[in-house]
């Protein structure tokens, strides 16, 4: 500090500020006070917190007229009009207490497929990991020896979709032949009968979030044959059938506050009410198919009561009664979700992607252009304050959660992206490309924190457990890899 000291009074009296604290909804924290127009973020936290009154202190960021203070007040605010006179606003953002460190190095190239890996996914507390391939098995790994522990038969065709049960019990997997099964992830058999209805392939799947229901009874498909099917998994029917789609429904996503919602070819995205399978209403604007969705609140439904930051080293199924789990993931979600709707995110063939609040309005929040080809997946960061978008143009971008605006493109693949997953503190991002390779990206410096080279061709799915410790990758060269730090 003695440094900071001598410039003072070599620039005779440091200038100061009056600033106020704000949280992100605007509400105020405190009264103004003065500071030296020099502070640091650190200095900030130490105040901010003391304000605060918390037990533990929050590691927090600030912002002020959107720009993150990261050195110092006076460096942040260089070249921005400030009014000595007025009050000076500074946004302040909590940020995940726990750390996710960047993944470096490929631990195991796990074979078994034999033909490409189509998707891979972690169970809600990363115990588990299920992959879907076009040799159609559904595969489980078992991750404490990084060993192949069970291969699913029953698929005859293609396994396109995988999907965990909120509460980690069930995989749902759909196929290129209009089917649907139930696996248990424990002992790799089947659970109960196989769900037939849809005439044509399975495109999406998705489960009742584990709030609204810690059964996990409830399954929605969406499929090439233009509807969206919701099934009872315990008694094996059809319990409705969702029509009203001109053309092939691409995704379906189970929002937390009880609604269904539905993209498709015909441009449009419905919005369903789950309980009776009511149309709300139908979103218009984008000028070509609809290939992707993703909720505001996707990564707190897909882990249910599971809260990453008290992740221990070898993962563990949830346990508690139903009421608990419900009560734990009610919580979960709330804080989350905050006072407004969840917010709904579409991309398109036509490269734009859409932002909407679709529990109330049918007109969109925001038109997202910049993509320069289509739109491949969608994902907001899990504390929703980031929306990451990849796509055939060979870039990410990074957009508000809130807003829609455009804040950053990462280039670095030098071929399409196919697919992103977050980490669960909303600080990294990683993608895979047709371009054999991995990337992870840090979503503060937006920049290239590590390249992970490794598969021998295009790399289709990626996933990074919620418990933080591992992504895993699958792809074309029909191996599945796992990587750690």
């Amino acid at each position: 500090m003695a440094g900071a000291g001598q410039v003072t009074t070599m620039q005779g009296d440091v200038k100061r500020l009056l600033i106020l604290f704000k949280d992100e909804a605007g509400e105020i924290l405190g009264s103004p006070f003065d500071v030296p127009v020099d502070i640091t973020p650190e200095k900030l936290q130490l105040v901010c917190n003391a304000l605060l009154q918390k037990e533990e202190p929050l590691p927090l960021a600030f912002y002020v007229h959107d720009a993150e203070i990261i050195t110092s007040l006076e460096k942040t605010l260089v070249g921005q009009v400030v009014e000595t006179e007025r009050v000076l606003e500074i946004i302040y953002q909590p940020q995940a207490v726990f750390k996710v460190r960047a993944v470096t190095r490929c631990t195991s190239s796990l074979e078994g497929h034999t033909e490409a890996v189509i998707s891979v996914a972690f169970s809600p507390t990363g115990k588990y990991l299920a992959s879907g391939s076009g040799d159609t098995t559904v595969r489980f790994w078992d991750l404490s020896t990084e060993t192949p522990h069970f291969t699913a038969k029953g698929h005859r065709h293609w396994v396109l979709s995988i999907a965990w049960s909120p509460d980690g019990r069930k995989l749902a997997s759909g196929c290129k032949n209009s089917q649907i099964f139930l696996w248990d992830p424990d002992t790799g058999n089947q659970i109960g009968r196989v769900l037939a209805g849809h005439s044509k392939w399975i495109t999406w799947l998705c489960w009742e979030p584990l709030h609204i229901n810690p059964e996990c009874r409830y399954l929605a498909s969406a499929s090439k044959d233009c509807s969206v099917r919701i099934w009872d998994t315990v008694t094996g029917r059809c319990d409705k059938i969702l029509t009203g789609h001109t053309q092939s429904v691409t995704c379906v996503k189970w929002g937390g506050d009880g609604l269904l919602f539905s993209s498709s070819q015909d441009r449009t995205i419905k919005v369903w009410r789950g309980q009776d399978g009511i149309l709300c209403r139908t979103l218009q604007g984008h000028g070509h198919w609809v290939n992707t969705m993703a909720l505001s609140t996707d990564y707190i439904l897909r882990t249910g009561a599971f809260e990453p930051a008290e992740a221990s080293v070898n993962p563990q199924d949830m346990s508690g009664t139903l009421a608990e789990l419900k009560e734990k993931a009610q919580h979960r979600y709330d804080q989350v979700r905050g006072q407004g709707p969840e917010r709904l995110v579409s991309g398109s063939d036509d490269f734009t992607l859409f932002l909407w609040a679709p529990a109330e309005d049918k007109k969109a929040l925001e038109r997202m252009t910049g993509h320069q080809a289509l739109i491949n997946q969608v994902l907001f960061s899990p504390d929703t304050r980031i929306i990451a978008s990849a796509s055939f143009d060979k870039s990410i971008k990074l957009w508000d959660g809130r807003t829609g605006k455009y804040l950053t493109s990462l280039r670095g693949h030098v071929s399409a992206v196919y697919q992103i997953a977050w980490s669960a503190d909303s600080r990294l991002l990683v993608s895979g490309s047709s371009d054999s390779t991995l990337k992870v990206w840090d979503a503060k410096t937006r920049k290239l924190a590590i390249d992970l080279p490794g598969h021998a061709d295009e790399v289709f799915a990626v996933d990074w457990s919620p418990d933080g410790q591992r992504v895993a990758s699958g792809g074309k060269d029909k191996c599945l890899r796992i990587w750690r730090r």
